[in-house]
């Protein structure tokens, strides 16, 4: 069996009187590539705040390879990766620099770093442009870089928030073979947040957040069985539409 990445059980969250989460729970395995689907506001980068301790969670259990998130902190965050919404890069310094500060902040030394830098800049076509300032980059570079810097620790699981909005399609094409491709070369698990429909592939597992609740979970195909529909957008459309005269 899989080792189970990451484990969330029971999880709600609130902004004030506004739940954000109710109840969640979800599994993603080693090897897995897990789409979190949902429109906006349903919760998705709550959950990611929760995972990645920005927010503390009063209610749930989150684990990430077996360590509790809260009391074993250290050891649950040295196995996650992430790159978030909104870019998180240092404009002002170079491809390289900024992924040297993120493997010194790791505890990785200068010849080591350097070796994975390399490893990761290759294996995404940005070793060439190592050198140049990320202010330099496009929207879908700069994505490249961070998706290289969350990997340099060697996590066991990689969250992405959204991590294609406002790339145009090669772009963005390019970002989701890439990370399917590390999901089968590295037995590496994926946590990846979206509203596209198109980002979801066949063999994915699909889980669909509404109005901070999961609604659905599980393979793709054993997801459509359960709510006879034919794809994904189907799916998306019959779990997060709200009835006739419920407000939203």
């Amino acid at each position: 069996m899989s080792e189970i990445a990451l484990k969330v059980s029971d999880l709600s969250f609130a902004y004030g009187a506004k739940k954000a989460l109710d109840g969640v729970g979800l599994a993603v395995a080693s090897g897995e590539c897990t789409i979190l689907l949902g429109p906006n506001g349903a919760g998705k980068s709550t959950l990611f705040s929760l995972i990645t301790r920005l927010y503390d969670a009063r209610q749930g259990r989150i684990e990430l390879c077996g360590f509790d998130i809260k009391r074993q902190s250290l050891q649950a965050l040295a196995k996650l990766g992430v790159v978030f919404q909104q870019t998180t890069l240092d404009p002002d310094l170079s491809v390289s620099q900024n992924l040297r500060y993120h493997a010194a902040l790791h505890g990785i030394g200068r010849k080591a770093a350097d070796a994975r830098i390399r490893e990761e800049l290759e294996r995404l076509q940005m070793y060439e442009r190592r050198g140049e300032k990320v202010r330099q980059l496009n929207g879908g570079h700069k994505r490249r870089v961070e998706i290289a810097r969350a990997l340099l620790h060697k996590p066991k699981l990689l969250l992405l928030d959204e991590p294609t909005v406002g790339l145009d399609m090669p772009s963005r094409r390019a970002i989701v073979d890439h990370v399917h491709q590390l999901v089968k070369q590295q037995n590496l698990a994926v946590l990846w947040a979206t509203h596209l429909i198109d980002e979801i592939a066949d063999d994915d597992s699909l889980i669909v957040l509404h109005k901070g609740r999961v609604e659905a979970g599980g393979k793709l195909s054993d997801v459509l069985r359960d709510t006879a529909c034919a794809d994904a957008g189907q799916v998306f459309q019959k779990l997060t539409q709200d009835p006739p005269g419920v407000a939203t």
